[in-house]
């Protein structure tokens, strides 16, 4: 008999009610040469997270005259980190479409959230790089990236190099799918793979939507589902994001004064 929740809710095949994530750990400094960098881990799923910054901006830009700074994501999933080994990119000599597709997301998540006219004429590179997939890896990058970017901008706030805080809100990112008809948060590879809608979610610490990705696997779904996934989603992003603010004042309580630390606006 499969096991239930205290509500008669069936439990998950990890233990996990269907509201509930994964445990996250988040731990800083894992790339020291980079300006902000953390490793998230979210079940079994990790990913190292780094901000640098580059004092140019993209060609295009200065062309264009256009003012202000600019940051850009790249993504990887690293040779080791699934089941079989996946090569890499460069040995292809192109990117696969679902890497673009995902550092674009990654990318358009966090310029959501972060003043580019404050960055000043830099360019902030974002690089997110899988090293253990179990579902999730593009939630998880957007999660620790965000964490990254602050703490990068945190750096140069402190060395007074910075005219303000480019930071207007922090933002993170969740899976929901339906699986035989149950909605679950944050799935693990094996319920990915079985579920018949895949649902991501970003958002920011203000409550608004940055992202809604979501489709059925030859399947289709109503607008009530789509509403309680959507419900459940932006309940797990409230939990990270409170996570996320509790890790930020843990690394230095200086952060817990800057404006996205104050819930929403």
């Amino acid at each position: 008999m499969a096991q239930v929740s205290a509500d008669g809710s069936p439990l998950r095949r990890d233990g996990r009610r269907s509201d509930e994530s994964r445990n996250l750990r988040l731990t800083a400094g894992i790339a020291p040469h980079a300006d902000g960098s953390v490793l998230i881990a979210t079940g079994n799923t990790q990913v190292i997270c780094a901000a640098t910054f580059e004092q140019t901006v993209p060609k295009w830009m200065k062309d264009q005259r256009v003012s202000g700074g600019w940051l850009t994501a790249e993504y990887a999933m690293l040779p080791y980190s699934t089941l079989t080994r996946k090569p890499r990119d460069a040995t292809k000599g192109k990117l696969d479409g679902r890497s673009v597709e995902i550092q674009r997301l990654i990318g358009r998540a966090l310029r959501a959230v972060v003043d580019l006219e404050t960055l000043g004429e830099r360019t902030l590179w974002v690089d997110c790089d899988v090293l253990q997939a179990d579902g999730g890896t593009r939630t998880a990058a957007i999660t620790g990236a965000t964490l990254a970017v602050v703490l990068a901008c945190f750096k140069l706030r402190r060395q007074a190099t910075l005219q303000g805080w480019p930071i207007r809100s922090l933002v993170a990112a969740t899976s929901v799918g339906l699986a035989q008809g149950l909605a679950l948060v944050d799935l693990d590879y094996e319920e990915d793979r079985a579920a018949e809608v895949d649902l991501n979610l970003v958002m920011t610490s203000r409550h608004e939507l940055v992202e809604v990705q979501g489709a059925g696997e030859e399947a289709t779904f109503t607008a009530g589902q789509l509403s309680h996934m959507l419900a459940l989603g932006q309940d797990a992003v409230h939990d990270l994001i409170e996570k996320q603010r509790a890790f930020l004042h843990a690394h230095d309580p200086a952060l817990g004064e800057l404006p996205f630390t104050n819930g929403p606006g």
